[in-house]
């Protein structure tokens, strides 16, 4: 096993998929139903892995992107989420989003884990 290592989370989410489609058609009774059960199943999975936590992070919102060319435009991408953990492999990392509420009951539809080199 590797030393432990501080891993870069982030949610992804295509805002124009299937899952935010579906969020999009429920009734806004649905969505705030929805939202509590999942902001109390994300408390819940951060209770369960305080421990593995660095930094909590949190939502992104919108994104700006200045090129090389110095121009300054909106975009959207796919990055919805982050946070920080500590494991002892990337895989071990990555696997602690396994079942994640954010895949589960919200929107996102993946978790990129990257080591934090540096």
């Amino acid at each position: 096993m590797s030393a432990e290592t501080h891993y870069l989370a982030v949610f992804t989410s295509d805002k124009t998929g299937h899952k935010w489609r579906a969020w999009r058609a429920m009734s806004e009774a649905q969505q705030a139903e929805t939202a509590h059960l999942g902001v109390a199943a994300v408390a819940e999975w951060e209770a369960a892995h305080r421990d593995a936590i660095v930094h909590q992070g949190g939502p992104l919102g919108p994104t700006k992107r200045i090129g090389d060319d110095g121009q300054v435009t909106d975009m959207v991408n796919l990055l919805t989420v982050f946070m920080v953990v500590r494991a002892d492999s990337h895989e071990a990392a990555a696997r602690l989003f396994e079942g994640h509420p954010h895949m589960s009951i919200f929107v996102c539809d993946g978790v990129e884990v990257m080591p934090v080199l540096g």
